[in-house]
Parts: structure tokens; sequence; C-alpha cells
């Protein structure tokens, strides 16, 4: 839930045009979100894969512990984006440290001229070594540069992630992450962690790149990655792409940033008032009826301030 009234200002979005990081001098726009709406970012796919965006409003229901809520707020343009990517740079990223830099390089390139990021190194601890930018040049500079080594704190820096996108300016918000998932150095645990996502109203996005599941001495924690990853982007509306081909890194951060572009956001009261810091579980139907099934990502439920 938007625990403040959130506004950006900026310049319609516009796409990025290479090598230009300067902002066009058009009027502002301002959007405003009222502290009591909910905001559920919804990605709608064919059973391919294929995003759909041509879906009115009319083609959702929307509800909250299985009561239906009023939509009231709906938004299919490309907005601007606040986002964050983790990269691991731990011992365990070794061989795959060059792929993991290039992909998330690719990411950054196909971003929007509006967006703003920031980016989190993690190994022993997490670092945030650029701080919120529009200007992808400094991130590039930055993950071309990584060096992998330690041991790997994925959930402490998705913590960071969380504190730092307080400051973020626009209404959608994100994290992507680039690691093995074999998290072994985390102060924090797994619970703490993904409840403070959900309180963050931010979605998580994540590249996993695992060894074969026969490699011989896979740690414990290797093993858990893959698991780890999905579900701290299942309950936020994100997804996971699994990684086994590290050529394939290029391409899944581009769709990552495709599924960014092509989402719509549902915005509503909810009509339980009750303000007890409970966890409230979203549901979002689309009607499929005059076409093929179609498959929703959103971000399942959210957890409401406590008085």
């Amino acid at each position: 839930m938007s625990s403040v009234v959130a506004a950006f200002q900026g310049p319609l979005p516009a796409s990025r045009a290479p090598k230009s990081h300067v902002l066009p001098e058009t009027p502002p726009v301002t959007i405003r979100v009222d502290a009591s709406l909910v905001l559920i970012p919804v990605h709608v796919t064919t059973a391919t894969g294929e995003s759909v965006t041509d879906l009115p409003k009319e083609g959702f229901r929307l509800f909250e512990d299985d009561v239906e809520q009023k939509i009231t707020y709906f938004a299919k343009d490309d907005a601007p984006s606040s986002i964050g990517v983790l990269l691991d740079t731990s011992g365990s990223m070794k061989n795959k440290m060059r792929r993991s830099s290039e992909a998330a390089a690719t990411f950054f390139r196909t971003a929007n001229q509006q967006d703003e990021f920031f980016l989190i190194e993690f190994n022993d601890r997490p670092k945030l070594t650029v701080p919120f930018t529009n200007d992808p040049e400094d991130l590039i500079r930055r993950v071309t540069h990584a060096r992998p080594f330690g041991r790997t704190s994925l959930l402490d820096a998705v913590h960071l992630a969380s504190v730092q996108m307080k400051k973020a300016r626009n209404i959608r918000r994100a994290i992507v992450i680039v690691s093995d998932g074999g998290d072994n150095c985390s102060r924090l645990t797994a619970r703490q962690v993904k409840t403070e996502v959900l309180e963050s109203d931010m979605q998580t996005y994540a590249i996993g790149i695992f060894d074969d599941d026969a490699t011989p001495k896979r740690t414990r924690e290797e093993r858990n990655g893959p698991g780890l990853l999905e579900a701290l982007s299942e309950e936020t509306g994100g997804r996971h792409y699994r990684v086994d081909d590290l050529d394939q890194l290029a391409s899944v951060a581009a769709s990552i940033s495709k599924d960014l572009r092509n989402e719509y956001l549902l915005g509503y009261t909810s009509a339980n008032p009750e303000r007890d810091g409970k966890y409230r579980r979203v549901k979002v139907n689309v009607d499929s009826t005059a076409g093929p099934k179609l498959r929703t990502y959103y971000r399942r439920g959210y957890y409401t301030p406590a008085q």
C-alpha cells in the first residue's frame, strides 16, 4: 500500500535514445496517488509468453480476501519506473561474472529515459555502489568492473534495496536480482525479507544462474537457491527466469525490461477500513472469454499499516 501521497514529476515517457541521457524539454506531468490507494502491477501474457497490452479496465476483476473491490485507478502506459539491480559478486559467481555484468548492462540500455536506477553489489555483505541515477552509463561502467569474491549475502542485499527504494520518485518500483541464489551469510532470514519486500510495494524479478543439478559438491545453499529466488519473486508479481545457458543472459535481461514496460497498474481503496497491520491477500482475474486463456503475474497481497 502506498504509505504516503506518492507523486512524481517529469516529461512524458519516451524510448531511450542511444547514448543520450539529456531529458527532453517537455511540460512536466504530475501523477498523485492518495495514501489509501492499494496499487497492484499486473503483467498479462498468452500461454506462449507474449505480453497482452490491449485489455480495458473492464477486463479485470480484483478481490481482496475474497471480497471484490472497485478498481478506481487504471493505467497501462509505459510510465517511469524506479528499479534496483542487485548483482551477485560472490565467489560462486566466478565463472559467471562477465556474462552477468553484460546482462545487467543490457538491462540498463533497454530502459526508459525517465527511469531511475540504483545498483547494489553483494558478496560477504551488500553495498550500494551506485545510488539512484537516470544515467545508465554510470551503472554500466560499474558492473563491467565487478570482481567476484567471498560469500553470498543475498537476503541482506534485498533488505538494503527495500531501504533504498524508500527514496524512489516513481510509482512503479521493482528490483532485479542477478544471482545463483546460494545465500550463506545473511543476517536476516528469508521470512523477514519476504515481509519487507511485500511492505515496500516493489516487484521482485530474478535471473537465476545455476550450475547443473548433477554438479558435485553443491552446497545446501546452492541447492536451495532456485527455491529462494522463486519465493521472492512469486508473491510480488515479478518473475524468476532460470538461466542454464549463459548465452541466454542478455536476452533474459531484455525480456524483464520488456515485462516492466507492458504492465497494467490497478488501484483500489480497500472496502475493509481496518488498519491492523495484517496481511491481505489479493487476487486478480482477467476476462479471456473472447480469446485464448491468459496468464497473469501480479502482487499477491500486502500488509496494511498498523495504527
